[in-house]
Formats: C-alpha cells, sequence, structure tokens
C-alpha cells in the first residue's frame, strides 16, 4: 500500500509533464550526421530513465566491497559455530556424572563412557 501511495504522486507528475511538454526538439548526435526528432517529454524522460541506471550501476558497484566483506563475515561465522560445536560437544563428552546432591531420593544415573 505504501509503495502504491508513493509511485501514485510520481506517475501523476510524469503524465502531466508528458501532457505539458508536446512540442517536437530535433536532437543531434554531434560526431555524426544523425538527428532524431521526438516529443521534448520524450526526450527528458527518455534521458532521465537513462542516468537513473546509470546511476543504480554506480550504486551496486559502491557495494560490492561491502557485500563482499559480508560473504567473508558470513564464512567466518559458520566456522567458528562449527567449532564451538565441537568444544561443546568435547566438553559434553569429558563431563563425568553428576553428583547427587544431599538429603535427596533420587536415584544416581551412570553415563555410558564414550
Amino acid at each position: 500500500m505504501l509503495q502504491l501511495i508513493l509511485l501514485l504522486p510520481v506517475l501523476v507528475v510524469l503524465v502531466l509533464f508528458g501532457l505539458s511538454n508536446r512540442e517536437e526538439v530535433l536532437l543531434h548526435l554531434w560526431p555524426f550526421d544523425l538527428a532524431w526528432a521526438v516529443p521534448l517529454s520524450t526526450a527528458m524522460l527518455v534521458f532521465a530513465a537513462v542516468f537513473f541506471l546509470f546511476g543504480a550501476l554506480v550504486a551496486w558497484v559502491a557495494g560490492l566491497p561491502a557485500r563482499a566483506r559480508a560473504r567473508r563475515a558470513e564464512r567466518a561465522a559458520q566456522v567458528l559455530e562449527a567449532e564451538l560445536n565441537e568444544h561443546r560437544a568435547a566438553a559434553a563428552r569429558q563431563v563425568g556424572p553428576v553428583p547427587q546432591p544431599a538429603g535427596t531420593s533420587l536415584a544416581r544415573l551412570q553415563r555410558p563412557a564414550a
């Protein structure tokens, strides 16, 4: 629902921009002898989309080192967790029988040797 609330005003502005700027403009590609006659709104929206995608690419590339660090940290955490589980298992094997508290009538359990 929040996406719709945020997207609706943007779409209204884009539609109003397109309806307000229907004049033809001639876009020249400088080193070549090419020209493109399009409505001003189309030219502006295409340029905005291209530079938006360029900005998204720059942000994605800038985030690569952080994502690599996060993957390394995740692998290190998995290794440390496996090592911790090994230590816990070794400690559980080394623990002998638990002494019975004084004054209780519970039977003493003997743990089999591993």
